[in-house]
């Protein structure tokens, strides 16, 4: 993919973007002084093109780990109904 991706350009168009994708998967933990620092920083260009709030974070020099994951994961925690499916399944 295009470093930066714009999401517009390519929203609506079929042009070619790669052979080789990655599957994201986002889990964020931040300290409660990072966030305090987070939250004072402008939202930087790239954050405002891409719609990405880790992009802040390294614009302003920070770092984000980052890996491969060795499994395929699961289904997605991205609601309170969600997270209920979850810990309903881990009672099961």
């Amino acid at each position: 993919a295009t470093i930066p991706w714009d999401r517009e350009r390519y929203a609506a168009s079929r042009e070619q973007i790669g052979d080789t994708l990655l599957r994201h998967i986002g889990i964020y933990a931040y300290r409660a002084g990072f966030i305090r620092r987070y939250v004072a920083w402008a939202p930087c260009p790239l954050e405002q093109i891409e719609l990405l709030e880790q992009l802040r974070v390294l614009w302003y020099g920070e770092k984000i780990h980052v890996a491969v994951a060795k499994t395929i994961p699961s289904v997605g925690v991205d609601t309170p109904d969600d997270l209920q499916r979850v810990r309903d399944a881990m009672q099961a």
